[in-house]
């Protein structure tokens, strides 16, 4: 590994954030809500690819709600009193005594997407749009690893990156969406994530056919959507089950999402950890809410009363070959039980395949040499999110995400999310308070410490 030894004015940020997803964006509110005292993070700066704040923006369907409560909004967990909960973001738009009236739990994900925009956009001054970090470079002083030096794209190719510098990085990328084997995007082949922009661009207006691949949240949603808004279309749905699941949403279970859950989660033995995933899975992975699930079989049902089926489910079946064509798209699907091939012509296929975590080291270049890893090749993260690394790093560099395997099923999700940027903005403060804890390994962060309250 080369070790560049760099003498450069520019400053050098406490904190530096990669993405600016709800995760990061809650940290900046933290860190903005956080009082002065030893540690404290006096600069802090965030880059985010996208020109603007976004979240899911190709699935805000006017009937989705959110699948957790807005209390486990960005800040409730952390801090009640906070002036960016959603109770606030509901006062500040005058709907605070009509979503009282509403009685739900569970707002629209449109609207609760607007309370992230809101938020965000309080803490404007700590953002980058439009930066696409390209490269992490290490920067050595005297043998250690003081800071990073963060190279990113703000405008077209050709112009030299800009550089940034920080001693602690927290990578908040999100998830990318997962396809099959050979299978490429374009203008009839669909990932879920862009189901809205496409359909806005979609040719011909008025599609006689969609398909849509994949047995879970975003795949019932789609399917919904594409049925009720193309009434002259077929939709068919094609999954690999006997049909839907529902999401196992009952109280006892919704504790796996519980902030005590990842300390326990943290600690259980690996065959421990195993056991918790398989046994509770089905409160987040290709699941489905009942209502949907119910109202789906309602217009199944309907249509074969009436004779005329739009909705086809074709169940315990897999897509075998997927070939584009002038007009469309051709695919080939197969009985799993009877291996009867079914050939179908659509205007678009919708692939509803979930996500992968972004592998850390991918985004970290150079940077990523001195992480330590697991025997399984995943990163060894510490109870406050924090890389495991050698002793003569100095500089931080956390997740948030991609941390299943280490802190549990919550790691993508926004139950922790208010909890989670506590931990690590803790962590942060007190390390830089008493460098000394950079030399113990197993150290767990303060949460809630560092004034954040």
């Amino acid at each position: 590994m080369s070790r560049t030894n760099r003498s450069d004015d520019s400053q050098v940020h406490d904190l530096l954030g990669i993405g600016f997803g709800p995760s990061n964006l809650a940290l900046a509110i933290a860190i903005r809500e956080a009082t002065a005292g030893p540690g404290r993070i006096d600069s802090a700066v965030f880059l985010e690819r996208q020109p603007s704040f976004g979240w899911h923006r190709g699935m805000l369907l006017d009937d989705a709600t959110m699948q957790v409560s807005f209390l486990k909004d960005l800040v409730t967990l952390r801090n009640p009193a906070s002036g960016f909960s959603f109770l606030c973001y509901l006062q500040s738009r005058g709907r605070l005594i009509d979503f009282i009236n509403h009685k739900n739990l569970f707002p629209s994900r449109v609207e609760f997407h607007d309370y992230l925009e809101w938020a965000a956009a309080q803490v404007d001054d700590m953002v980058r749009y439009g930066h696409d970090v390209v490269d992490v470079r290490p920067v050595w002083r005297d043998g250690e690893l003081d800071h990073y030096e963060v190279l990113a794209q703000a405008g077209p190719c050709s112009a030299a990156p800009v550089s940034y510098r920080a001693r602690n990085l927290v990578l908040g990328v999100g998830l990318r969406p997962y396809l099959p084997d050979g299978i490429t995007l374009d203008t009839r082949v669909w990932h879920s994530r862009d189901l809205l922009p496409n359909l806005r661009g979609l040719v011909p207006s008025e599609p006689s056919r969609f398909v849509v691949v994949g047995a879970g949240q975003s795949a019932a949603e789609a399917v919904d959507h594409l049925h009720r808004e193309f009434p002259a279309a077929e939709v068919c749905a094609v999954f690999s089950r006997y049909g839907y699941s529902p999401a196992d949403d009952s109280s006892f279970a919704n504790r796996i999402f519980d902030p005590a859950a990842v300390q326990e989660y943290f600690t259980a033995p690996p065959e421990v950890k195993e056991m918790m995933l398989a046994y509770h899975g089905n409160t987040n992975y290709s699941v489905v809410d009942q209502e949907l699930i119910d109202e789906l079989y309602r217009r199944v049902y309907q249509e074969k009363v009436r004779g005329v089926e739009r909705l086809r489910i074709l169940n315990l079946s897999r897509l075998v070959e997927t070939v584009r064509t002038p007009e469309g798209v051709r695919m080939v699907v197969e009985s799993l039980v009877t291996n009867e091939k079914t050939v179908l012509d659509t205007d678009v296929v919708v692939f509803a395949t979930g996500y992968r975590p972004v592998d850390p080291f991918d985004l970290l270049g150079e940077a990523a040499q001195v992480c330590l890893r697991d025997n399984a090749g995943r990163a060894l993260v510490d109870r406050d999110y924090r890389l495991r690394t050698g002793p003569e790093v100095r500089a931080g560099i956390y997740l948030q995400g991609g941390t299943e395997h280490s802190h549990g099923i919550s790691s993508s999700l926004l139950s922790n999310t208010a909890i989670r940027a506590a931990e690590i903005l803790g962590s942060i403060c007190a390390r830089s308070a008493d460098p000394a804890l950079d030399r113990e390994p197993e150290y767990a962060g303060a949460p809630g410490s560092a004034g954040l309250r």
